[in-house]
């Protein structure tokens, strides 16, 4: 399974980071492919391309705040999840993304 995911949250900082590396780390885990997006304090780092969408099985958003240009991800199926559970809960969202869409 591919993934693409877009973290952010209100200050920008730490747990935008955090959440991409739990979600990295989750899907390593199961042996799944993800590419992260981070809308942190430094801007957009990592966009992520037409080819990686186009690619993915399922897109994941943090919903702590507004994220920046989610129309890209029109007709893919989307799950929202807070970054604090990005962080903690990795391994149960990917889980259950590949039990739902396996």
């Amino acid at each position: 399974m591919e993934f693409v995911a877009v973290t952010a949250c209100p200050s920008g900082v730490a747990h935008t980071y955090m959440a991409a590396q739990g979600l990295k780390d989750a899907a390593k885990k199961y042996g799944c492919g993800i590419h992260v997006e981070t809308q942190g304090s430094l801007g957009v780092e990592n966009e992520l391309t037409p080819e990686e969408i186009a690619a993915a099985d399922a897109v994941i958003l943090t919903n702590d705040i507004g994220i920046k240009g989610e129309e890209r991800f029109a007709g893919k199926p989307i799950v929202r999840v807070g970054t604090e559970a990005c962080i903690s809960k990795g391994g149960s969202i990917i889980k259950t993304l590949i039990a739902k869409l396996g």
